[in-house]
């Protein structure tokens, strides 16, 4: 599995770390991350409602902020549960730019068993950074 929860978090916080071979596989697997935090079975989310997100940020993990952000402003203004289907992350003049293919659907209660709302992206112990030829990313959410 690309990420991982952390036991000893506060407890109105959940964190997780994320990998992958890429900036954007962590990206990904962090979005995955995320969504698990808020059901109990992530393959239980379809990917049938497609939507799309452009971030910008001076810093890489502010990057990986904003976009969490945008997936989880989608779950309350729009009831939806996403995953990323795809995601370019680049530099540019400006920072960085993240570009996400989300998928997903509405909430159903009916299939998906809920587990936490999440209600933000915290900055405690965010990061995003490569270390032994892999991208690592650390998020902690509040729940």
């Amino acid at each position: 599995m690309p990420f991982e929860f952390v036991d000893d978090a506060v407890t109105s916080d959940v964190t997780f770390y994320a990998s992958g071979d890429s900036l954007a596989e962590v990206f990904i697997s962090a979005v995955d991350a995320m969504t698990a935090t808020m059901v109990a079975e992530l393959d239980s989310v379809r990917g049938v409602e497609p939507r799309s997100a452009e971030v910008r940020a001076a810093a890489l993990d502010l990057l990986l902020l904003r976009l969490l952000e945008e997936v989880i402003l989608l779950k309350d203004t729009q009831r939806l549960l996403l995953r990323a289907a795809n995601v370019c992350v680049d530099a540019d003049e400006q920072g960085w730019r993240a570009c996400a293919e989300l998928v997903g659907e509405p909430i159903d209660r009916t299939r998906h068993a809920l587990v936490a709302d999440v209600k933000a992206v915290t900055l405690h112990g965010l990061y995003v950074e490569r270390r032994d030829h892999r991208w690592h990313a650390g998020v902690t959410l509040d729940v």
